[in-house]
């Protein structure tokens, strides 16, 4: 009888362990399982993150093109200009030797145009140059790569395309700009393609704002004759000696401002003003990390 009880408690024994052991193997079969979910579901959002991240830089990159456009357009119109004048220049000057009435005043003066509508050409051949390595280096994917750049220049270039580019979208834009370069700032290593990026979307909204607010059936009291009007200006608190310094890119705009609500949102991803399909939400964001991540 003690045998029997005895095998009937080990068995008794055996059996809940098979049971608990079934009960865990199974609870950590579904536990994989619903990390591999998780696993899955974070692959598929970091993906979709990079895909609208990507998404925002061609979009900013879409809104240079007609700013590049425009911009590229008047050293190449300089460039064919000088040309076409060298070569009636030239003309004169063979003329001149196939009739033998050669004087060698006029060819001097002849002679030091042309050299002086070279020079022009080269300039905004160069000019021309720029702009297109600019468009390169704004389309490609940042190397995180800092380099010595004058934040002014950088600031005026950004501003004159995002200009250009909204008068090419919209015909009847006009705008007021007003710049303030502080001269004294010495050259800064940063990221040009990533900082140029935020100057961008800074100005894009700018612009926005001024806008909407001159196409706006109702204008707020005190608002006639309204000017549109965006400033950019750039300071350097330069520090005692051996310290770092602070600089400072600051844009502002005379439209309506932002609303008090949406204060604490500017920075959040997906979070826009703007009607659907004119913002993605991610201009600020993208912004904001850039500036966090050069410190």
């Amino acid at each position: 009888l003690q045998t029997n009880i005895k095998l009937t408690v080990l068995i008794a024994s055996l059996l809940s362990i098979l049971v608990v052991a079934f009960i865990l193997y199974r609870n950590n079969q579904q536990k994989q399982k619903a990390n591999k979910v998780l696993e899955d579901t974070l692959a598929d959002l970091k993906s979709t993150q990079a895909q609208l991240i990507q998404s925002e830089k061609m979009a900013s990159l879409g809104e240079l093109t007609a700013g590049i456009a425009h911009e590229i357009q008047n050293p190449l119109n300089f460039v064919n200009n000088f040309s076409e004048i060298n070569q009636e220049l030239i003309g004169e000057l063979r003329s001149m030797q196939l009739n033998g009435s050669r004087n060698l005043e006029i060819e001097h003066t002849i002679l030091s145009d042309i050299h002086d509508n070279e020079q022009k050409i080269t300039y905004h051949g160069k000019r021309a140059d720029q702009i297109v390595k600019g468009m390169l280096q704004h389309s490609r994917t940042s190397n995180g790569h800092k380099e010595a750049t004058d934040i002014n220049k950088l600031s005026d270039e950004y501003l004159r395309l995002a200009y250009h580019g909204l008068r090419a979208k919209d015909k009847l834009f006009n705008a007021t700009i007003n710049t303030n370069y502080d001269e004294s700032i010495p050259s800064i290593n940063i990221i040009p393609q990533d900082i140029g990026r935020v100057i961008l979307n800074l100005v894009n909204n700018a612009f926005y704002a001024v806008n909407e607010k001159k196409k706006s059936p109702h204008p707020l009291k005190g608002s006639e004759g309204y000017e549109p009007t965006v400033t950019i200006s750039t300071s350097f608190n330069k520090p005692p000696s051996g310290a770092l310094g602070a600089i400072s890119i600051s844009i502002s705009d005379n439209g309506n401002g932002i609303p008090a609500a949406s204060l604490d949102k500017i920075f959040q991803p997906f979070f826009t003003t703007k009607p659907t399909g004119q913002g993605t939400g991610l201009g600020l964001s993208i912004s904001y990390d850039i500036v966090t991540a050069h410190g």
